[in-house]
């Protein structure tokens, strides 16, 4: 994957308000899955527009369409990224949810995440007391297909203008923060959540402040 030209694809974004009004849902995903196979920015407008142009709801879907193109390319720039480093080895299967890759044979599935709104706590809160934001985490995730309580690594972002969400564009950022991670992986400083009986989950926080 081209990071360089990922990055200038998704900074094209930034120019339209951030705007879901509605939660994800199968049918809206089913009439966007397009986006999956679409890396330009222009070529994803002229989809939307082939698709939806003289609908009822067509600013529903135009929202929804960016919005997931958005999320998803900015997710697999970040995958590509930790694939790439030494010590981490991709998974075997693509289609795998609970795993992306394994650091020194720990298997993790990772995620991209504003700064949640409805965390009970501050920015600085979540600073000092990483492993509480990780469980609130875990505990309030989407009920979307990639839901689950495996090994997970978030990339949590952080602007103090609050426009968290424009961070995902930011790719040469969050590549630096993913190299600085990985060089200094320490399973022994892993966060252990127990969410499910007799099961330990690890997990831990990769913040991307800007």
């Amino acid at each position: 994957m081209n990071l360089i030209e990922i990055e200038l694809e998704l900074k094209k974004r930034l120019s339209y308000p951030y705007l879901w009004g509605r939660k994800q849902n199968n049918y809206y995903n089913g009439q966007t899955n397009f986006i999956y196979e679409i890396k330009s920015f222009e070529k994803l407008l002229e989809e939307i527009n082939i698709r939806f142009k003289g609908k009822n709801d067509y600013n529903n879907f135009f929202n929804y369409a960016l919005n997931r193109w958005y999320n998803y390319w900015s997710a697999r720039a970040a995958e590509d990224i930790f694939c790439s480093l030494p010590n981490i080895v991709p998974a075997k299967n693509e289609r795998d949810r609970l795993v992306d890759f394994s650091i020194y044979g720990i298997n993790f599935d990772h995620k991209s995440s504003v700064f949640p709104k409805g965390y009970d706590g501050t920015f600085e809160d979540a600073l000092k007391n990483p492993g509480d934001l990780c469980e609130w985490l875990y505990e309030n995730q989407s009920q979307e297909q990639r839901k689950h309580l495996k090994n997970r690594l978030f990339i949590i972002l952080y602007s103090p203008q609050g426009n968290h969400w424009k961070l995902k564009a930011e790719i040469s950022l969050i590549k630096t923060r993913i190299e600085g991670y990985v060089n200094n992986f320490n399973k022994d400083k892993l966060i252990k959540i127990s969410l499910e009986k007799d099961s330990i989950t690890l997990s831990d926080i990769i913040w991307v402040v800007k």
